[in-house]
């Protein structure tokens, strides 16, 4: 049986940075939903498609090839029908419309069909908004990360800062509380806690503790059923 780590929470609130850490470190696959969503995004934006229910969407879908390829250094490309989109996807009008596309019960029943197969089939780190809801309800770890909103606009314009962009706190500041209000209040699988999932503040805490915090909670409790595993072989064998 496969393992799943599930990370769930608001916009820049850790999750991605952590997740891809994490992975790493277990020696698991980082499946990020995320940049899926963000990827059918800029398919639908190239091809002038509005978010909305549609049969060109549904036809887009049909023939939409999302895949993550290794790129060295622990990290990956997102890949759209082959093309390399890593950066594009992170782009503030893909950003701004990715809820908008990601709420579409079309859009979300492919890719939650893709994750789930794919966490079926190896041990994987997930992050997104539904997973320890929805995609993996019955994950082995759940985590939840919350940050002040402030200290997670900061970190949204160093991410744009390094991609060439500059926009002004307020902007963004504005962008994430907007983000959060359509992720928590849309119909379709909306930004929730599940109830059996661990609450991790970041506010305070650097990636490294974050990831630690995880990895170590995550490990203790293979080792736990490792030694289960031992004891039970022990018992079949006396």
């Amino acid at each position: 049986m496969t393992t799943v780590v599930a990370i769930d929470g608001p916009a820049a609130s850790g999750k991605s940075t952590t997740a891809r850490l994490a992975a790493r470190r277990l020696g698991f696959i980082h499946l990020d939903t995320g940049a899926m969503y963000r990827a059918v995004t800029i398919a639908c934006r190239e091809k002038r498609l509005p978010p909305k229910e549609s049969s060109e969407i549904a036809d887009l879908l049909a023939s939409l090839d999302v895949r993550f390829q290794a790129s060295g250094g622990g990290r990956q490309r997102t890949l759209l029908n082959g093309r390399n989109v890593t950066e594009a996807i992170r782009s503030p009008e893909v950003t701004r419309q990715v809820s908008a596309y990601s709420a579409l019960a079309m859009v979300r029943e492919r890719m939650v069909r893709l994750q789930r197969q794919i966490g079926a089939e190896h041990d994987v780190v997930c992050e997104g908004r539904d997973i320890g809801t929805r995609v993996f309800p019955d994950a082995r770890f759940k985590f939840y990360l919350v940050a002040d909103l402030e200290v997670r606009a900061r970190r949204r314009r160093e991410e744009l800062r390094a991609q060439g962009l500059n926009l002004s706190m307020r902007h963004i500041v504005e962008e994430l509380r907007q983000r959060d209000r359509e992720d928590s209040t849309r119909e379709l699988s909306p930004l929730q806690k599940a109830e059996d999932a661990v609450t991790v503040d970041t506010t305070d805490l650097t990636i490294p503790a974050q990831v630690d915090f995880i990895v170590t909670l995550v490990k203790a409790a293979q080792k736990q059923e490792d030694r289960k595993d031992i004891k039970k072989g022990e018992a079949n064998s006396a």
